[in-house]
């Protein structure tokens, strides 16, 4: 029986057919790429928005950059919370639609995409609202500089009332990884974080005809590359990938389709927003140390532009995981999914031991670039050697929390995070900010981390148990 179950199918799609190991280096190694252009795109666009000088009514450089870096440091949980629901839509469609494929069933395939489509429109029309008429009303209650509260919102109000680019393009790219075609994401990503790189110092301090918009110039500049990877993603859906085809009947909601969907979309998208929380929560708690004004707030969100060069691959080698362990689910090959989590954790417990290795050893040459003071340098030499030593611990909890996603649990991903970010990273942070010590509050990270190690080790073992090893036996 479980030689026949193992056995590939004649013409079957790569991810239940091709090498493990070859396998998720195809599938994986496009979408890092992708992901690590990405991560560059972030620490560009703090890069130029550190440079602001200039702005009518304020005369002072120091205060200018220092708000225009505390306004990012703060859209980012806006802009956090966008992606989780783009991504989470996605990923919901990803684990049901590479499920579809695996079992054969090409109507059902077909019905997710297009399901997947509206549930994104929908959650777009939610952005724009916001981005509308309460953009204003968050940075008032994050901030109590003028300046910062202004260019907090006109970054995040253009950002969330144009945001279908990023809808389109997130679930175009998820049907793509879903069929095992991850070049095309590599594209995708690739080009629209270039053409924001390209534009984002076109935009901020004018060029020719372009006039100087400062911090609106990188907001636009995001949008741009967003609509444009959003439009390759279309077309190469429609060109590249047969796997799906779109019909008008696929875009009538379905019950039995969107809840599958929701079931593993709606805690990556908790996931997302938790994490949203305990940014504002981390930030609140940096405020309280008045004495060294918003530096504490932009070493934190320095640090999260500079965390995304490791972070995000491994995001890029989890999207690839997801995909095969789906997609061999359904087919009913368990060695083959036991196989891929194994050579994922491994590959990104190494990658992350990189990334503790470079945060130890080279922090001040990381945060110069943004920034040269003696209070932000000492502040943040601190910052990135104590919060890395969660690195590790977390490559393990991100590589095996992918056969959550991927065999229908994603209630244990959002019960982790939960448990991480809110149950033990705020209130430990705010008992160590007691001590009037600021570097002591870094140290939540790594305590929060170890908690994430141990839950995600034990719901790892209650699935496999549930739905693994039965398809062995």
């Amino acid at each position: 029986m479980t030689k026949q179950k193992d056995a590939p199918r004649l013409g079957e799609n790569k991810m239940g057919t091709m090498g493990v190991g070859k396998l998720l280096v195809n599938m994986a190694m496009p979408i890092i790429i992708a992901m690590l252009v990405q991560a560059l795109y972030n620490v560009v666009d703090s890069y130029f928005v550190s440079k602001i000088d200039t702005y009518d009514g304020y005369t002072d450089e120091k205060v200018i950059r220092e708000s225009a870096i505390a306004a990012m440091s703060l859209a980012f949980a806006i802009q956090n919370i966008l992606i989780g629901f783009a991504t989470g839509i996605g990923v919901g469609v990803n684990a049901l639609l590479s499920k579809c494929l695996g079992q054969g069933d090409q109507e059902r395939a077909n019905q997710t995409a297009g399901n997947g489509v509206v549930l994104a429109l929908l959650a777009t029309g939610l952005f724009m609202l916001f981005g509308g008429f309460f953009a204003d009303d968050y940075f008032r209650m994050m901030s109590d500089s003028p300046l910062t509260r202004e260019f907090g919102t006109q970054y995040i109000a253009i950002c969330c009332i144009f945001s279908l680019g990023i809808f389109v393009e997130v679930l175009g790219e998820r049907l793509l990884q879903s069929s095992g075609r991850t070049v095309y994401t590599m594209i995708t990503q690739g080009t629209g974080a270039i053409i924001n790189i390209i534009l984002d110092p076109v935009l901020i301090f004018g060029l020719g005809p372009i006039p100087k918009m400062g911090i609106a110039g990188a907001a636009i500049a995001t949008v741009i590359g967003q609509w444009v990877a959003a439009l390759l993603a279309v077309i190469f859906n429609l060109k590249f990938n047969p796997d799906v085809h779109f019909s008008p009947r696929c875009f009538k909601l379905r019950l039995d389709i969107v809840k599958p969907i929701l079931t593993v979309g709606v805690p990556a998208i908790v996931m997302n927003s938790i994490g949203s929380v305990m940014n504002m929560g981390i930030n609140k708690v940096l405020q309280g140390f008045r004495q060294y004004g918003e530096v504490p707030v932009n070493v934190f969100g320095i640090y999260f532009k500079l965390q995304s060069f490791f972070f995000m691959p491994l995001f890029g080698l989890n999207n690839a995981t997801i995909s095969i362990v789906a997609y061999n689910y359904g087919a009913c090959r368990p060695k083959r999914i036991i196989k891929t989590l194994k050579l994922a954790s491994i590959s990104a417990l190494s990658f992350m031991l990189l990334g503790l290795a470079v945060f130890q050893l080279l922090p001040d040459l990381l945060l110069s670039i943004f920034d040269t003071s003696p209070d932000f340098l000492h502040l943040g030499r601190n910052a990135l050697r104590i919060i890395s030593w969660c690195f590790p611990f977390a490559a393990v909890c991100i590589s095996l929390g992918a056969s959550f996603q991927a065999l229908g649990n994603g209630i244990y991903s959002t019960i982790v995070s939960l448990c991480r970010q809110m149950v033990v990273l705020l209130p430990a942070a705010y008992l160590l900010s007691l001590s009037g010590n600021v570097n002591l509050v870094w140290w939540a990270f790594p305590i929060a981390e170890l908690m994430s190690l141990a839950a995600t080790s034990f719901f790892f073992i209650r699935i496999y148990r549930q739905k693994i090893r039965p398809m062995i036996q």
